[in-house]
């Protein structure tokens, strides 16, 4: 009887423990979510525009689901950048001529600090030179402006150094207001400046030749490390690029992509030498072709998109040299599969690429070029900003900042929403051309005159 009683008796101790094994592990699952993403620069953690964020919403208004709402001091077209409890993002304020950064409180939307970091507004009508989005490692922020104003601040808002790529380098040779967003990568900063070798309506250098080049910088101190010239046969505006550099990691080996000039070249990211280009999708040499999607990577190509409903090809990688026609995996010369200004997005397998002016969404299959499926986007105005992909949906605002809202589903197109966001632009001549970011459990919205945080 002692026997069973003590087995009894371990049986019940056995439960109980059991039980406190599986409360236990549900109070670890409560208290201790998913790690949530940053987003440290223009095209999110995976250079891509996408992120693996959970918990996003599909609905939401000005006032319901709305986290905070904080009012902006100038326009911008930068996409708002997070890391932790931090958001950054520029403003350019015609009034005094002054560019400057911003860090808010992401909890709370309050202004911590806002830093004089370049002089100017824009050189034309319908953009500022609060375009290029800021980027941070967690230890320094970097602002970039298309004035040519490059300035690093610590967390706390201390400038740690500042120069003019202009005054270093020449004056920019564009027709419009210059803007690339830096790319930071393996310990090392990177700006393109792809222009005309001669001045634009009194615009460039007037001393010499002005030259397309990449530029490495240490992060820590803004000390050139390299600077290579990019040559290109682009004729006119053509050879302008507005497109930002992108990393690529393909069977081991690292590279830099810069798009523009009518090419698409890979560069050494120690080096700044160029290890393969191919081009062109501009073969009769047509002087107006300005670029501005960057490149993206999937399914061991890179997408480059001709602009003004020029075509998409997807070239391989892998290459070295000069690469011929053969090198392209797939080809669409197609005037509604296309991208005059938007970036395209790489989420779960799939491209989204967004036809700009006719207010289109296309699901490509980055191998073959295969399009799944094509959907109508709501509003009149132009969808200029690139799509995000995150928690199985698809942001995009328009021109007017109205943010759609998509699920990528590659079986179906199926429009969740459409949400108007800019109810008060302080100049209506400038667009709203910021992408949506998505980091630590919300939405980060930038309008003309606005920042949001949208959360459940």
């Amino acid at each position: 009887m002692g026997s069973v009683r003590s087995g009894h008796l371990l049986h019940n101790i056995f439960t109980i423990m059991r039980k406190l094994h599986h409360l236990l592990a549900a109070f670890v699952v409560l208290s201790f979510p998913v790690k949530a993403d940053n987003w440290p620069q223009w095209r999110g953690p995976n250079f891509n525009g996408s992120t693996s964020e959970k918990g996003l919403p599909a609905q939401w208004s000005q006032t319901e689901g709305v986290r905070w709402a904080t009012d902006m001091p100038g326009p911008s077209a930068a996409t708002p950048i997070v890391w932790e409890d931090r958001v950054f993002t520029t403003a350019a304020i015609k009034s005094t001529q002054k560019l400057v950064g911003l860090a808010l409180d992401r909890k709370t939307g309050k202004i911590l600090w806002e830093r004089d970091a370049g002089l100017g507004y824009g050189k034309d009508d319908q953009s500022t030179y609060a375009t290029a989005s800021p980027l941070t490692d967690g230890r320094l922020v970097w602002f970039f402006f298309g004035s040519g104003d490059l300035a690093a601040f610590d967390l706390a808002g201390n400038q740690v150094w500042a120069r003019n790529l202009q005054k270093d380098y020449g004056a920019f040779a564009f027709l419009w207001t210059f803007s690339s967003s830096p790319l930071l990568y393996n310990g090392k900063l990177y700006v393109q400046v792809l222009q005309r070798d001669v001045p634009v309506n009194g615009r460039g250098r007037t001393d010499g030749q002005n030259d397309s080049y990449l530029l490495a910088l240490d992060p820590q101190t803004g000390k050139e490390l390299w600077r290579v010239v990019r040559p290109t046969e682009a004729v006119g505006e053509s050879r302008e690029a507005f497109s930002t550099p992108i990393p690529c990691l393909f069977q081991g080996r690292a590279e830099i992509l810069i798009l523009g000039g009518d090419l698409l070249s890979g560069h050494h990211p120690d080096t700044g030498k160029e290890l393969w280009r191919w081009g062109t999708w501009n073969p009769t040499h047509i002087q107006s072709w300005r670029l501005v999607p960057s490149p993206v990577i999937g399914g061991g190509v890179a997408l480059a998109c001709a602009p003004k409903d020029g075509p998409i090809c997807a070239v391989k990688l892998g290459g070295n040299g000069v690469m011929p026609d053969a090198s392209i995996a797939w080809k669409v010369d197609d005037r509604e599969l296309t991208t005059d200004v938007a970036t395209p997005l790489l989420y779960e397998g799939k491209f989204y690429v967004a036809n700009t002016k006719k207010r289109l969404l296309f699901c490509v299959e980055p191998a073959t070029g295969k399009v799944l499926w094509r959907g109508a986007l709501e509003g009149k105005t132009v969808f200029d900003a690139s799509p995000t992909g995150a928690d199985g949906k698809i942001y995009l605002m328009n021109h007017n900042g109205d943010v759609s809202v998509v699920k990528a589903d590659p079986a179906e197109f199926k429009l969740l929403a459409s949400i108007p966001m800019d109810d008060s632009p302080m100049d209506r001549s400038k667009k709203n051309r910021a992408s949506v970011a998505a980091a630590q459990g919300s939405l980060f919205i930038r309008t003309l005159a606005k920042l949001y945080c949208v959360g459940k």
